[in-house]
């Protein structure tokens, strides 16, 4: 049975419409023809995601976003995906949009890296926004 599970670790959050993110997440993962058995978000703070990124990563930025793919198994997506809410907030008022819209092109961003998507080169940069663009066009649902 597939599970995306949404939790918070230092922050208080809750997800709009969790039931609708779940089936567009499911979808956008069936639709690459990858399977899906465990995706796990959490929704955490600046200063959390820093320290996953210097502890992990060895990298001393804050990011809106970090993903662990932790399958084994080629095509079967099980992971972990890390999103700072504050970084959401700066980035929607940077970019003028709701901070809806930006926390899920974010939640779709780490879906899209477990299924292969790069964003290193703008080659590859240009190519996730196209299915970010695609796949956020595809939501059923606002907020």
């Amino acid at each position: 049975m597939p599970i995306i599970n949404f939790f918070e670790e230092d922050i208080a959050y809750k997800l709009k419409n969790k039931t609708a993110v779940r089936l567009w997440i499911k979808d956008t993962i069936l639709a690459e023809g990858f399977k899906l058995k465990e995706l796990s978000y959490i929704f955490c703070s600046d200063s959390f995601l820093l320290n996953i990124n210097q502890q992990y990563l060895d990298h001393d930025t804050y990011t809106d976003i970090i993903t662990f793919d932790n399958s084994e198994i080629e095509n079967v997506i099980l992971g972990d995906i890390f999103i700072s809410i504050e970084r959401i907030r700066e980035n929607a008022a940077k970019f003028n949009i709701t901070e809806t819209d930006e926390l899920h092109r974010v939640i779709i961003h780490g879906a899209l890296h477990l299924l292969g998507y790069k964003d290193k080169t703008p080659a590859d940069k240009k190519n996730m926004t196209l299915k970010e663009d695609f796949y956020l066009s595809r939501r059923t649902f606002n907020n």
